[in-house]
């Protein structure tokens, strides 16, 4: 691997974590958002990764990454009794997102530490190219 493929693996996980970062933050500033236009609550949203083919003919093995999607969580809503809220159904309950801030936060921190290690790698890798 060269430098250059060094250096284009790394910005693909910069790319990839960013999205995710700006995933979690939009889960974060739903997570009370009890009817959206689908009619329910919002669903928790996760992104999906997969490695980025390799732009050489030659067989070289594929470096980086990149989303291949973003996915509902199908877990159950969270159901609290509340019958004065408006969306509120027949039995006083209302279905709030199946959004768990901890978990949230815990991603976060995770694609945090992630993308800080690949700047750290492009860093590196400067500093190599500057040396040679």
């Amino acid at each position: 691997m060269g430098l250059f493929d060094a250096l284009n693996t790394a910005a693909s996980a910069l790319t990839a974590q960013r999205f995710r970062m700006d995933v979690i933050a939009s889960n974060l500033a739903n997570a009370n958002t009890t009817r959206t236009d689908k009619g329910e609550a919002y669903r928790r949203e996760m992104v999906v990764f997969e490695s980025r083919p390799s732009d050489k003919p030659t067989g070289v093995p594929t470096h980086g990454v990149r989303v291949s999607g973003v996915i509902e969580d199908e877990s159950p809503f969270r159901l609290v009794y509340d019958p004065e809220h408006p969306d509120a159904n027949g039995e006083g309950y209302v279905s709030y997102p199946n959004v768990n801030p901890v978990t949230e936060m815990t991603d976060m921190i995770s694609a945090t530490r992630s993308y800080e290690a690949n700047v750290t790698v492009i860093q590196s890798l400067k500093n190599a190219a500057q040396k040679a």
